[in-house]
């Protein structure tokens, strides 16, 4: 009972983080109404970064931030998560629609599989060969959806994808010797100045002085989904298998279309919509809740 209810928790962690990321993109385009990309982004990590201190704090795991061990896997973390697939994703949501970025978001489950089985030389079986096929085709038909060029944002959504798996292997390990908030914070702690510092050499203005409407969402960002949802995930995954909370998360697409409908008018498209099908399609072999069965 007590580990059926453990699974229970875990599924519940998952679903409020998936409705809680759908509204991740959203979120971020409307703080660009009166600051640039990874202004927003730098802004968004000093309120995740007050989060996850008052967090550590409250749960007494101070001690552990000062680890050398543990920075040895907070680096790597730091430069494919927090500046890489961060400010890959917030520069291509000011090119893209956050419908599309969701979407294509999901790709990271294929570069996920990939990197591990290459990584564990792991045979392929045809069911993942094929559900790897469809999220490659779900991808394509984003990608190239009105046979008339590349958008630029939907490339960076995508390359975002693939240096997502390389992080997480190294939060992974960190998460061993360390507890999910320690981490976080230290993650966030070494990514704020890197971001701060590339989006000054971009002369992308960082100033709080005329925030606006940007400044609620900037909170939004940095309290509830750079912080919350991040600890919601990392919670489920230690009471469920990281294939079935993948499976789950894969709700969250559709949740930032409807989102994307009621708040910014963004009626889902034809593509949007034929794009879907061969990604949850995709994730349901990749994650074995799809089968064939042998002989």
């Amino acid at each position: 009972m007590d580990r059926l209810s453990e699974q229970r928790k875990g599924e519940w962690y998952v679903l409020s983080h998936s409705a809680l990321w759908g509204l991740f993109p959203i979120f971020t385009v409307l703080s660009y109404a009166t600051m640039p990309s990874l202004s927003s982004y730098a802004w968004s990590s000093l309120f995740a970064l007050l989060f996850f201190g008052i967090f550590v704090a409250f749960r007494r795991k101070s001690s552990e931030l000062f680890s050398l061990q543990l920075w040895k896997y907070i680096l790597p973390a730091v430069l494919f998560i927090g500046v890489l697939y961060y400010g890959l994703f917030f520069v291509g949501l000011t090119y893209t629609t956050p419908g599309n970025a969701a979407i294509i978001a999901m790709f990271e489950i294929f570069t996920s599989f990939v990197l591990f089985h290459l990584i564990r030389r792991e045979h392929i079986s045809y069911t993942h060969i094929l559900g790897s096929g469809l999220m490659v085709i779900g991808a394509i038909i984003i990608l190239g959806r009105n046979f008339s060029g590349i958008n630029v944002g939907d490339v960076l959504i995508l390359a975002a994808t693939i240096c997502a798996p390389i992080g997480n292997l190294y939060q992974q390990r960190a998460r061993k010797i360390a507890s999910s908030e320690a981490i976080m914070l230290l993650r966030t702690l070494a990514t704020i100045p890197i971001v701060f510092a590339v989006a000054y050499l971009m002369n992308m203005h960082i100033s709080l002085e005329d925030p606006g409407a940007s400044l609620l969402f900037v909170v939004i960002n940095g309290i509830l989904l750079l912080g919350l949802a991040k600890l919601l995930w990392i919670e489920a995954i230690h009471r469920i298998s990281v294939m079935k909370a993948i499976a789950l998360s894969s709700l969250t697409p559709f949740l930032t279309l409807l989102f994307a409908w009621i708040i910014l008018n963004q009626v889902p498209t034809v593509w949007q919509i034929l794009s879907l099908v061969p990604f949850v399609l995709g994730v349901l072999l990749l994650t074995d809740q799809i089968r064939f069965r042998k002989g």
